[in-house]
């Protein structure tokens, strides 16, 4: 197998830096590029839109701008505080479902392994998968490395 483009998708919570660093490892030992995915989703967008339409001063298009900004800085941080060549990243912050968007990402991005976090923002302390790394691991058109993430 030969694996040149590994994507790993953040949701950027506290374990995120753990995840990059572990998939830079990786990408280090196969001489691969990283693809860093994170989904801005869409139920909290809509929720912010429902608002916005009974007449409220707020805008959709102006939240997900600011988050993408955000998560942007977010990234830059994480990267370079891993020592990964920052060259060797793509980022990427898409707007949808975590779930169907980091498999269409896995598509558009050509990913050969895709690296995921055991542990996602629900926290609850008897759920092992979260919900969207558990479809992932089935769905997944390629291999899938899994870091159990604690914190």
């Amino acid at each position: 197998m030969n694996i040149k483009r590994i994507l790993v998708g953040l949701c950027l919570i506290e374990t995120s830096q753990a995840l990059f660093n572990h998939a830079a490892r990786l990408a280090e030992c196969l001489g691969a590029d990283i693809v860093a995915v994170n989904i801005i989703n869409i139920r909290g967008i809509e929720a912010i839109a429902s608002v916005e339409s009974m007449g409220y001063s707020i805008s959709s298009e102006a939240f997900v701008e600011s988050v993408r900004e955000e998560r942007l800085g977010q990234f830059k941080t994480i990267v370079a505080a891993s020592g990964f060549p920052g060259e060797k990243v793509k980022v990427v912050v898409k707007v949808g479902h975590p779930y169907d968007e980091l498999l269409k990402q896995i598509r558009e991005q050509k990913a050969d392994m895709v690296v995921i976090g055991t542990k996602g923002r629900s926290n609850l302390p008897d759920v092992l998968v979260g919900s969207v790394a558990e479809k992932i691991f089935r769905h997944s058109p390629v291999t899938v490395a899994a870091l159990r993430l604690t914190g």
